[in-house]
């Protein structure tokens, strides 16, 4: 499977909410680097802190809802990949635009490094900020 396809199998689980199939896609040792003024900012290792850490926080905050993606090959063993959407506060249901690009290195047909850029990542820090304590 090309970096591309692995990509687009991860996003298209994403999208569907289906946990199983997200972790398939990500390498045991997966490191995430997320923007430092997240919540859940830094830098991430293994599969089951991503999933607590960065997408059980987001989920805490807020519902999430992709709307669209792209994949791009980056000509070497990666792909890069732009996901948009909203994210709707549990709290205040404020709904948040989402744009985020990620650039993925890809190996043995999964994920082992993501390093992750919002759009603003100030305002989605400021919209967090917002929507109060995330929900457990």
């Amino acid at each position: 499977m090309s970096p591309v396809e692995v990509l687009r199998k991860l996003y298209t689980a994403l999208s569907a909410g289906d946990v199983p199939g997200v972790v398939a896609c990500l390498d045991p040792d997966v490191v995430v680097d997320e923007p430092p003024a997240l919540p859940y900012g830094g830098v991430h290792h293994g599969r089951d802190v991503f999933l607590q850490s960065i997408l059980g926080a987001m989920a805490g905050y807020a519902d999430i809802r992709i709307t669209r993606f792209d994949v791009f090959d980056n000509g070497g063993t990666g792909a890069v990949g732009i996901l948009v959407g909203t994210l709707t506060a549990h709290t205040t249901g404020e709904a948040f635009p989402l744009t985020m690009v990620e650039v993925h290195e890809i190996e043995g047909g999964t994920s082992r490094r993501i390093d992750v850029y919002t759009k603003d990542p100030a305002a989605l820090a400021a919209f967090y900020a917002r929507s109060g304590q995330p929900s457990t």
